[in-house]
Formats: C-alpha cells, structure tokens, sequence
C-alpha cells in the first residue's frame, strides 16, 4: 500500500504520560491484530535526528473497527508534535506491517509477557482473540511500575470477565502495598510457572523496551524453553 494520509479523530491520556490517538478509517483499510504502520508527520515545525517517521502498533483489533495507536509521551520533537498535532490534521501512514501476530493453532497456548507500552500489539491480539471467541488459551503477564502507568487496565480486566479462556496477571514493580495487591516485584521464572502449568507448551510473545524483552527471553531459555517459541517485539524509547 502506498502512503495514504489519514485524519486524527481524538486525542485522549490512557495511563500516566501515555496518549491514544484515534485516526479515520481509510475505505477498505485491513489489517491483523498485532500488526504496526508507519505514522509520517507533514511539515512538522521540529524534526530530531530520527526523522519525521516512526513505527506505532494498532492498539485495537480489527473487529473493533477502529484505527487507534497509543504512545508513551517521551521529550522528543517527534512525540512533542504529535501530542500537540490537533484534532483534525492529518498524518502519513503506510498501511499494516508486521508479523507480530497471534499464531494459528489454538491448542497452543499463548503466554504474553509484556512491560508497559509494548501492551499495544498485544491488547489487539486479545481483543480479537476474545470477539472471535478462538480457543487459544491464553495468559498475560503485564509489568508496570504503577497502575497509574499502566494502559488498558480495565480492557483486561473486561477481556478476562469475556473470555473464560483468558488468565490476566497485571504486576507491579514500584506499587504500594496498602494500594495494590496483585503480583509485584518483577516477572521471573517462579511467577511464570505459578500461572503457566507446562511451560513447553505455549508460544511465547515479549514486547517492551529492549532490555526488558532481553531479560525475558534470557529467563525463559533459561527455564528450558525452547528458543523458537519465543517471538519478541521491541519499543524503542523515542
């Protein structure tokens, strides 16, 4: 597909430093959950040294029928102009790219572990998995410092209420205990396998920031998984 410019619908905070942006849906538009596009600002009034372009996953599946990316707000020119970008511009996008996809067989399990903003593809991933009602067993392990800082909360919390085949484990490195009493501290071998009776079994998803998914996938070869069920998606700082 050829870049197509599409419009900003609304802006809205999702987590602590971290904004939803809802764009219109070009005619005919498809993609798969889990997929990302390259969002290219138009004469932007700063540029960094990274360009006016970036890879930003859909965080919505494809039967919600909305085209929304979700961003942590770092201080960089790009996510300056495209917090501030109004409601009504329009911006670049190449279509859906990646294979960052939810495999096929649903007697595999799936086990997602995942640290802040790399949730996006995985939220798509679930909410379609849940709408189509698929058997894919599936665990997420979803690391935030707080949960203030944690995007889509409740939309798991809703997904696991839906679907009975869906086991959510949200764990928090820096919360109080008198405000949070879930998992905390940080995902290692013992929590995995506190949720995950077979760890051989499952495909493995890991997106975050690049020394979190190198941390994990060190843990999860370590633990005996084999290397070729684990697939990995980085989040740039940007």
């Amino acid at each position: 597909m050829t870049n197509t410019k599409i419009k900003l619908k609304k802006k809205e905070l999702v987590a602590k430093d971290t904004m939803a942006f809802h764009w219109e849906m070009p005619e005919g538009f498809e993609f798969k959950a889990g997929q990302l596009t390259h969002i290219k600002l138009i004469n932007p009034s700063e540029i960094d040294e990274e360009g006016t372009k970036r890879a930003l996953s859909f965080v919505y599946a494809p039967s919600e029928k909305k085209l929304v990316t979700t961003t942590r707000l770092r201080d960089t020119a790009f996510k300056r102009e495209l917090k501030n970008l109004p409601e009504g511009s329009e911006v670049e996008f190449d279509g859906a790219n990646g294979s960052f996809t939810l495999h096929k067989t649903e007697s595999t399990p799936a086990v997602f572990i995942i640290g802040g903003i790399g949730i996006t593809p995985i939220r798509s991933m679930i909410a379609e998995a849940t709408n189509q009602k698929t058997d894919h067993e599936l665990t997420l392990l979803y690391s935030n410092k707080t949960p203030e800082d944690a995007p889509f909360l409740s939309d798991f919390e809703d997904m696991e209420k839906r679907n009975p085949n869906f086991k959510f484990v949200p764990v928090m490195t820096r919360a109080d205990a008198d405000e949070w009493s879930g998992e905390s501290g940080h995902i290692d071998a013992d929590l995995l396998k506190r949720y995950v009776s077979d760890i051989n079994k499952p495909i493995y998803y890991l997106s975050g920031p690049g020394d979190m998914v190198e941390a994990m996938q060190k843990m999860l070869v370590e633990a005996g998984v084999n290397e070729d069920n684990i697939r990995t998606e980085e989040f740039a700082g940007y």
